[in-house]
């Protein structure tokens, strides 16, 4: 199967010190600040995460979607590890784009991701978009799911692999217990999510990503006390039924956050930059005029 690659982008390889990582690139350079788009874990890369906003954001700005080490056609790349380290492997593609400072986009992990940029790399984020973003919950629903999480992050490889590809035979099941209504997603996405999900070095940069953020008492990635650091425009986007990030994560941070807008988006699970793309699209074109109009009076 051909990997997919969005309508309006096209795929290029850039060389970093952590390797050769897959970006997709939509738009034209200009005067406006470019975005730089960070997909979540699991079997997400690039072209899932981003199917439907690379394009239109591409309209009036560059835009570039980063293929994490161990996901998409950087599948091939060893992974790196947490939050912070994928942050600096961001940083490593933007130097090598000559990107000097972007508008930072991240779902789930990439969220984790992008707060790990903004708060490390603060020179380099003249905003923040952050859907349902990892990073600001310092417990997994319960003590009891805690530790179970930790438990199964422990795995070694030799058993973790086989038992993702077994469970990524449920392409359907999974996507269904992640979104809240799976016809709101684009029919391009679902096969590009099976593909990612059976390759044999599917979930292994993930599993390193759990093992590097669940502990057994608490959540060794919460940024939530730091969060307040943060002081360039910031849009946090999060569907009120997710199921796998806790909501009221994104509602702390943003009554923390200076500048920060919260958009809760109802009858909408994980996936929302997807499950709800017209009103994802509004609320970040507002949120990079803003930051446009911020560097134009800087």
């Amino acid at each position: 199967m051909t990997a997919l690659i969005p309508a309006g982008t096209q795929a290029t390889t850039v060389d970093t010190p952590t390797g050769p990582l897959r970006v997709l690139h939509a738009g034209h350079g200009g005067d406006r600040v470019p975005a730089v788009l960070v997909h979540g874990g699991g079997s997400d890369n690039s072209a899932i995460s981003w199917f439907r906003a690379l394009d239109p954001l591409g309209r009036d700005r560059e835009v570039w979607a980063i293929d994490l080490p161990g996901f998409g056609g950087s599948i091939d790349v060893p992974p790196v590890g947490g939050p912070r380290e994928l942050a600096t492997v961001v940083v490593e593609a933007m130097d090598a784009l000559g990107i000097d400072q972007a508008v930072v986009f991240g779902v789930s992990m990439g969220g984790d991701v992008a707060l790990n940029v903004a708060l490390d790399h603060p020179a380099r984020v003249a905003g923040l978009v952050l859907i349902a973003p990892g990073g600001l919950i310092p417990l997994l629903r319960n003590r009891t799911t805690q530790y179970s999480a930790w438990l199964a992050a422990q795995m070694p490889d030799w058993l973790l692999l086989p038992l993702a590809r077994f469970a990524n035979r449920f392409v359907d099941r999974v996507l269904r217990s992640m979104v809240k209504d799976p016809s709101t997603l684009p029919a391009e996405v679902v096969p590009e999510f099976s593909r990612e999900a059976r390759h044999p070095k599917g979930g292994l940069a993930y599993g390193r990503y759990n093992q590097a953020t669940i502990g057994s008492r608490g959540m060794l990635n919460d940024l939530s006390d730091r969060v307040r650091e943060i002081s360039v425009p910031t849009l946090l986007f999060h569907g009120e039924d997710d199921p796998l990030v806790d909501p009221e994560g994104s509602r702390r941070a943003a009554e923390e956050t200076p500048g920060a807008r919260l958009v809760m988006v109802p009858d909408c699970g994980h996936w929302a930059q997807l499950e709800a793309h017209d009103l994802f699209l509004r609320e970040a074109t507002a949120l990079l005029a803003q930051v446009d109009e911020r560097q134009r009076g800087a």
